[in-house]
């Protein structure tokens, strides 16, 4: 008898342990239907922001001139396609919008709004250029046929507690935890303002990110005055919201650019955007661009 009630206590407690697993598990995300990325994601994303144009001014608030190629990786056939830039012939062709496709629009001065689509689809939408880009969280998601100003981007969540990586992008040295030390380039150096990029990227981010990857675009500009990416491009971005201030609650755009066409190597840039209180100052407007200053005699 006693070893009878020994064996009922014992499945008794491994039914008890089981359904406790099975709680925590769904508490976790396991067990049970898949969370949505809207559900699932660590930080805060939506809401309007403003660039901040704290590096690159002179690439980024005016048109540069000609030929300007100043801190791209740019190869021969890169350089023969910016010397053939000609804004009118553009403007006459309607490909005003060159200049605002996925490897330009987030470099533009301007306003981006984030929200969710849907449960599994990020939306940004830019003023400058009436722009929209949207982030599949949805591995499913399948390309459209035609390509498109700004591509096919897929997206997940990295970070503690996301199941994908490391929230800092990869770069040149090791960093903690067997991370890449990311390049940050700015002012046209490789550390933000010139200055020596940061060893972890992890430090001053809130330690998620979004990672996006981006094909299937339209060949478009860099710049605005027609510094090339092919189709051929990839578009590698980390999104991290750095740690809020009093004043500041500043998100961070890592972009990484890939083209075996037109650059000798991948080509960097980190964008900064402070975000608003509200969508008031969004105002859309058409893909426009102004041709370059006069040059100084």
């Amino acid at each position: 008898m006693r070893i009878k009630n020994l064996v009922v206590g014992g499945v008794a407690l491994l039914i008890g342990i089981g359904v406790a697993r099975s709680n925590v598990d769904a508490q976790r995300g396991g067990g049970g239907p898949a969370r949505t990325a809207r559900v699932a994601a660590p930080v805060d994303l939506t809401g309007t922001w403003v660039s901040v144009v704290s590096e690159d001014w002179r690439w980024r608030m005016v048109t540069p001139l000609k030929n300007d190629l100043a801190s791209v990786p740019i190869n021969g056939e890169g350089r023969r396609a910016a010397g053939a830039w000609d804004l009118d012939r553009d403007n006459a062709a309607n490909l005003q919008c060159k200049a605002f496709g996925v490897g330009g629009v987030m470099r533009q001065p301007g306003r981006m709004r984030i929200s969710w689509q849907d449960d599994n689809t990020l939306k940004l939408e830019f003023d400058a250029g009436t722009q929209t880009r949207l982030l599949y969280f949805n591995k499913s998601q399948t390309p459209p046929a035609e390509k498109t100003w700004q591509g096919f981007s897929l997206a997940e969540w990295q970070g503690p507690g996301t199941g994908g990586g490391g929230g800092a992008p990869p770069g040149p040295g090791p960093g903690p935890a067997g991370d890449a030390a990311p390049v940050v380039p700015g002012g046209g150096g490789r550390g933000l303002r010139g200055g020596p990029p940061p060893k972890n990227l992890g430090a001053i981010s809130t330690g998620a990110a979004v990672k996006v990857i981006t094909t299937g675009q339209r060949d478009g500009y860099l710049r605005k005055n027609g510094v090339p990416y092919s189709e051929r491009a990839v578009f590698t971005e980390y999104f991290n919201r750095l740690p809020k201030t009093d004043d500041l609650d500043l998100l961070l755009v890592t972009t990484i650019v890939e083209d075996p066409m037109y650059l000798s190597q991948p080509f960097y840039t980190s964008t900064h955007f402070k975000r608003e209180a509200d969508g008031s100052k969004f105002n859309p407007t058409p893909c426009f661009t102004a041709p370059p200053l006069p040059a100084k005699k």
